[in-house]
């Protein structure tokens, strides 16, 4: 049975949060990691104002082989990161355990991460790694997100949540259709393909977690 665990760690220890460098207040955003060629591609969102020197660092990293432009909306944008994870990183073991990274979101100090495992057997192979490796890890919460006292999320991030919702109440699902995804988009001054993503993730996240349940656990 999949096991939720938010947790914080200093950047110099994720191997992401040093490449995926910030200065000042900002904040970076890594929305997803999607499996591309073999290789998990991250997409990361962050402040324009912060983009010069954000893509000149990431560029100067060893690890990275391309960071690609996927859109621009308003004062955000969105990123593909085309990098190699070192096979003694934190996220590689994250990785090898089968782990899915629902959220993120980086600061210079810290990042805080959101991560579904498939057992309780791997996070408690993920807590001995961590641990021998004298990675500061701080657990916020963790919680099964199939029981009746784990909350209503289901492993659903925060924005993913309130699209969700948002989408529901103001008739997106209805017939015939009350609101269009631009729509959408708009009261969350994201773009249509960005409310798209958090739908069709957020409706992914809620059948692994509800409907697959007994199947996962055969």
């Amino acid at each position: 049975m999949s096991v939720i665990a938010e947790l914080t760690i200093p950047s110099e220890a994720f191997g992401l949060g040093q490449i995926l460098r910030v200065e000042g207040s900002t904040q970076i955003v890594l929305e997803t990691m999607v499996p591309l060629g073999g290789k998990p591609t991250p997409f990361v969102r962050i402040r324009n104002d912060a983009r010069e020197t954000f893509e000149r660092s990431v560029r100067e990293h060893p690890s990275v082989e391309e960071i690609q432009l996927v859109n621009t909306h308003a004062d955000e944008t969105l990123y593909a990161l085309d990098w190699e994870p070192s096979e003694a990183s934190l996220i590689q073991m994250i990785l090898d355990l089968d782990a899915a990274l629902l959220g993120a979101t980086g600061t210079p100090d810290t990042w805080g991460l959101e991560l579904r495992f498939p057992s309780h057997e791997a996070l408690s192979k993920f807590q001995d790694y961590y641990v021998e490796e004298n990675i500061q890890v701080s657990i916020t919460r963790i919680y099964n997100p199939t029981k009746p006292d784990a909350g209503p999320w289901y492993g659903l991030t925060g924005p993913q949540r309130e699209t969700l919702t948002d989408a529901v109440e103001a008739g997106y699902y209805s017939l015939p259709r009350q609101i269009s995804t631009q729509e959408l988009a708009d009261t969350f001054d994201i773009s249509n393909q960005a409310v798209t993503e958090r739908l069709r993730r957020g409706i992914a996240t809620l059948v692994m977690n509800t409907l697959l349940v007994d199947e996962q656990e055969d």
